[in-house]
């Protein structure tokens, strides 16, 4: 079993029944157990910025499954939940990115691990902190990069919300 952490985010219908149900479905896959879930945050809208606020937030997981099939059982929980394809960086039911895995680079028209532009983005980056702080990136640490980021990038829009948050827990299964 590999440790993997996966960042998901929606800004369409309740958000927040959405990535429960999508923490849910992620926790029932066969080979994947659910580790660790960060708080939920909101953020503003990156790329096509005329749309409505996102929440966030990441997941750890140990899984059996190799990176493309991780990509797939993603790529078939966002179906599940909606996803319908769109403008690219717009509005969405559902997103789920594999962020990172454990022992694992890879650079292929399908899939690139580290995600190539986490780095860049706070929702990524501070819900990511929560869960896997010391996690090991090219040049520093998730937390040190997520700080970094803070700093560099305060204009963008990356509030923990806790009140998304507590509902969130409360819609999710026991």
């Amino acid at each position: 079993m590999a440790e993997a952490a996966l960042g998901l985010g929606t800004n369409l219908g309740d958000r927040e029944a959405v990535l429960a149900q999508a923490v849910d479905l992620l926790a029932a896959m066969p080979g994947i157990e659910l580790a660790s879930v960060s708080n939920l945050y909101s953020s503003a809208p990156w790329g096509v910025t005329d749309q409505p606020d996102f929440l966030n937030l990441c997941v750890l997981i140990e899984t059996g499954l190799g990176p493309l099939q991780l990509l797939h059982a993603c790529k078939a929980m966002e179906a599940e939940l909606g996803r319908q394809g769109r403008l690219r960086w717009g509005p969405r039911e559902m997103d789920v990115d594999v962020l990172l895995m454990q022992g694992v680079t890879l650079d292929t028209e399908t899939l690139a691990i580290p995600h190539p532009r986490m780095a860049e983005r706070r929702f990524v980056l501070e819900p990511l902190a929560e869960i896997a702080p010391d996690w090991a990136l090219e040049d520093g640490t998730v937390t040190s990069k997520s700080a970094a980021l803070k700093k560099k990038a305060a204009d963008q829009m990356c509030v923990l919300d806790e009140a998304a948050t507590r509902r969130f827990a409360s819609l999710r299964s026991a």
